[in-house]
C-alpha cells in the first residue's frame, strides 16, 4: 500500500522558499553580467556561482525534513516518484524552451549551433527530457553542457543523484555514521577549493584555480567538481536537518537574504595584489560553503514570517525560485548572441535589453509555475498515487 499513496506535504519553511528565490535572482543577474565580463574579476555578482552549492544546502535540508520519517509509509520506488513529480516537469519545460530558443543564439561564442541540423535539435532535447547528461560528442552548441539547450540542468542531474544516494543509502545511516562522511566530504570541498590536485585532474583549470567553478561536463575534472560540489552542501543540509539546531531571529528573511546578496556579490580575493593571493578566494569559498550556507539555513528554518508583505514576498519568490532557475538561461543564450551582435550600441540600450531578459525571465518563470507546473503535478499525482486516507 506504501507504494501506492500520496502522502501531503509537510508545511512549509517559507523563508527557505523566499532564500531560494533570491539565489535564483542572483543567479539571473550573475548570467547577465557574464555576457560583459566573461566571468572576471570585475562580474558584480563575482561569486553568483556558488547559489549552486546554496541550493544544495537548502535541498538537503528539506528531503530530510520531509522524508527521514516517513519510510515506514513510504518506498524507495515512491520517494523516486515524489522527487521526479516535484522536479521533472519543470526539467522537462526548460530544455523544451531551449530548443524552442536554440537557433536564436547563433553566434561565435556557440559555433556549432549554425551547422546543427533541426532533427539533431529535436533529439536533443528529447535525450534532455530523460535528464541523462549529453556525451561532448553530440555537443549541438559547443561547450560542452551536459545539456547543451540549457546549461543549468547540470545542476539538476546532480541533485537527482544526490536524491538517489539517500534513498538507498544515506536515509539508512545513523546521525554518526552520517557526521563522518560529512566530515570526509568537507576535506573534499577543501581540497577542491584550495586546488589540491590530488586525483591529478585540475591541472588544466588554470581559468577556475582556486575556485568550484564547474561541474557542468563530463570530462574528469568536471565530474569531480560536480561531485564534489554535490556531497558536502547536500548531506551538510540532511545532517543539519536531523540535529533540529535551528537559529531564530527577528527579521529572518531579510537578514539571510542580505548575506546571501553580500556572500554571492563578493569580489575575487586575491587579485591584484603582489605575489599570488588567488589562495584567500578559496579559502572564502570554502567558508562560504562549509559555514556560513548552513548557518544561513538554520536561521531561515528557524525563523518565521507572520504575514504582512514579508510572507507575500517569501510566497512569490518560492512560487518562481525553481521555474526561474531552470527557464531562464535559453534567454540568457539570446542575449550573448545580441550583445555579440551590436557591440556598438549605447550603453543605455544594453540596459534595457538586459533589465527585459530579466522581467522576461521572471515572467514565463511564473506563468510556467502557474499554468504548466502546478497543474501537472496534480495530474501526475492523480495518476501515480491513491490519496492517503489518513493524512
Amino acid at each position: 500500500m506504501k507504494n501506492n499513496v500520496y502522502l501531503a506535504s509537510k508545511p512549509r519553511y517559507e523563508i527557505l522558499d523566499g532564500l531560494r528565490g533570491v539565489a535564483a535572482l542572483l543567479v539571473v543577474g550573475y548570467h547577465l553580467f557574464e555576457t560583459y565580463f566573461h566571468g572576471g574579476p570585475d562580474q558584480p555578482i563575482n561569486h553568483g556561482y556558488l547559489a549552486v552549492d546554496f541550493f544544495f544546502v537548502l535541498s538537503g535540508f528539506v528531503i530530510g525534513y520531509a522524508y527521514d520519517d516517513r519510510w515506514n509509509r513510504m518506498s524507495t520506488w515512491g520517494f523516486i516518484k515524489r522527487r521526479l513529480i516535484r522536479l521533472h516537469p519543470m526539467v522537462i519545460f526548460g530544455s523544451f524552451v531551449g530548443a524552442v530558443l536554440f537557433y536564436f543564439g547563433d553566434c561565435s561564442d556557440f559555433p556549432l549551433i549554425k551547422d546543427t541540423p533541426w532533427q539533431m535539435v529535436i533529439l536533443i532535447m528529447l535525450w534532455a527530457f530523460t535528464m541523462i547528461p549529453i556525451p561532448a560528442s553530440m555537443d549541438i552548441r559547443g561547450w560542452g553542457e551536459t545539456n547543451p539547450l540549457n546549461g543549468p540542468a547540470w545542476s539538476l542531474q546532480w541533485e537527482y543523484l544526490a536524491n538517489l544516494l539517500y534513498a538507498l543509502i544515506f536515509r539508512r545511516l545513523p546521525k554518526i555514521a552520517l557526521v563522518v562522511c560529512v566530515i570526509i566530504f568537507a576535506f573534499m570541498t577543501l581540497i577542491l577549493c584550495l586546488d589540491i590536485d590530488v586525483s591529478g585532474f585540475l591541472t588544466a583549470r588554470s581559468y577556475a584555480s582556486y575556485t568550484v567553478i564547474g561541474g557542468w561536463s563530463l570530462s574528469p575534472d568536471q565530474l569531480q567538481i560536480g561531485l564534489t560540489r554535490l556531497l558536502y552542501p547536500f548531506f551538510c543540509g540532511l545532517l543539519l536537518s536531523r540535529s533540529g539546531r535551528l537559529i531564530k531571529i527577528r527579521g529572518g528573511f531579510w537578514w539571510c537574504s542580505l548575506m546571501i546578496v553580500v556572500l554571492l556579490g563578493m569580489p575575487w580575493m586575491g587579485i591584484g595584489t603582489e605575489g599570488d593571493a588567488r589562495w584567500t578566494n578559496g579559502l572564502y569559498e570554502a567558508l562560504c560553503i562549509l559555514v556560513l550556507f548552513p548557518l544561513i539555513v538554520a536561521i531561515g528554518a528557524g525563523s518565521s514570517v507572520k504575514g504582512g508583505t514579508s510572507e507575500s514576498i517569501n510566497k512569490f519568490l518560492g512560487d518562481i525560485s525553481f521555474p526561474l532557475y531552470i527557464t531562464h538561461f535559453p534567454l540568457v543564450y539570446m542575449q550573448m548572441a545580441w550583445v555579440e551582435k551590436h557591440k556598438d550600441a549605447a550603453l543605455g540600450t544594453h540596459v534595457f535589453v538586459a533589465v527585459c531578459v530579466l522581467l522576461s525571465a521572471v515572467l514565463i518563470a511564473y506563468a510556467s509555475y502557474r499554468l504548466y507546473d502546478l497543474p501537472v503535478r496534480e495530474w501526475l499525482k492523480k495518476k501515480l498515487f491513491k490519496q492517503a486516507a489518513n493524512r
